[in-house]
């Protein structure tokens, strides 16, 4: 689920549904606030085709919880990611948020690229990477960029792309419950089985440490695991017919519990800790 299995990044990833509360209690903004450990944070406004106004934004939410060290990082287009300026804006950072708006904005932009490894040096190193509504779906190794909302997943009507791979094994949806887009994560998990499917409501996170995650904030998180999948019709069926997916396995977590990546399992907040303990005294 790491990026690299041989060397796991020491890093913390803040994977965010949108929308997340700007002017009340900021309990999302505040543990990214917390895992800067008082360190300098880089908004990367790159997902947006008119940047405009999203730094200022976030300046002024991260102001009140102690978080005054702000750059933005904006690239027009790869060129601007060889530019000396932009890269040393990333110098001495421990965070980086990725805005919302086009998440192929992102890949097509800095994928590969100098910007690109100076982002997952900071992770690999410790740093946390946050990021909200494309921000968010451009952590895994593919990202969902197109389909239908508020209705059952049709065959042929998902685009899928490549993303920046800072989360392995997973895809994620964001804005989910409240955009109905349940029909299109069992769709994508239908193309590939092995991957688990994340839906992430707006105002709710979740914070990625090794091969575990916690849920916050005031929605909920959505995991479909098609691993178990008896039956689909995905090959079978003409295109434009309903999915049809046998024996998926769906979570729903919310504040508080967490989910073991590897074992493919959730826990009750306060349960993981135990579970931790009791392995420890086993070996």
């Amino acid at each position: 689920m790491t990026t690299d299995s041989s060397t796991p990044p020491k890093g913390t990833l803040i994977i965010i549904g949108g929308h997340e509360d700007k002017e009340g209690r900021r309990g999302i903004l505040k543990e990214v606030a917390r895992h800067l450990h008082g360190g300098k944070l880089v908004v990367a406004t790159v997902a947006s085709h008119e940047p405009e106004g999203y730094f200022e934004s976030y300046q002024k939410a991260f102001e009140p919880l102690g978080v005054t060290d702000l750059t933005e990082l904006y690239v027009e287009n790869r060129a601007d990611t060889l530019n000396e300026e932009k890269l040393q804006s990333l110098d001495e950072a421990t965070g980086v948020f990725f805005s919302g708006g086009d998440q192929l904005r992102i890949t097509s932009q800095i994928a590969n690229t100098p910007v690109e490894a100076k982002i997952r040096a900071l992770y690999e190193k410790g740093g946390v990477i946050a990021g909200t509504s494309a921000g968010a779906s451009v952590m895994c190794e593919t990202m969902l960029v197109k389909g239908a909302s508020g209705e059952s997943y049709r065959i042929g009507d998902l685009r899928m792309a490549p993303g920046l791979g800072l989360i392995r094994g997973v895809i994620i949806d964001q804005h989910f419950g409240e955009r109905g887009r349940i029909g299109r994560l069992l769709g994508a998990v239908a193309h590939n089985p092995r991957v688990l499917g994340i839906g992430i409501d707006e105002n709710t996170a979740i914070v990625v440490q090794g091969d575990t995650f916690s849920v916050i904030g005031e929605g909920a998180v959505y995991i479909a695991d098609a691993s178990g999948v008896t039956y689909s019709n995905l090959v079978e069926a003409r295109r434009d017919r309903p999915l049809s997916l046998y024996d998926v396995r769906l979570h729903v977590l919310s504040h508080g519990d967490t989910f073991d990546l590897v074992k493919r399992r959730p826990h009750e907040a306060g349960d993981l800790e135990t579970s931790q303990a009791l392995e420890a005294a086993e070996c």
